[in-house]
């Protein structure tokens, strides 16, 4: 596993055919699959390349991040 700066997971965002990658509770996971994630933005509430873990204590939803692969962790 790979160990993200908060620098190179910010070049993860989904633009221009990059991974979609998100940063949750210290780990990196590959969102690039998921539906809910085209282009690296999610329901224009959340961006790839970002830690998302303050911001899920205000979704409407579990946490599903995990569902994931998980690729790296935040550093």
């Amino acid at each position: 596993m790979k160990d993200f700066t908060a620098e190179e997971l910010a070049t993860f965002d989904g633009k221009d055919g990059r991974a979609v990658y998100v940063a949750y509770e210290g780990l990196v996971y590959d969102l690039s699959d998921s539906p809910m994630w085209t282009g690296g933005d999610h329901e224009g509430m959340h961006a790839a390349g970002h830690d998302l873990t303050a911001e899920q204590e205000d979704a409407p939803h579990d946490v599903h991040v995990t569902d994931f692969p998980h690729v790296g962790r935040l550093v």
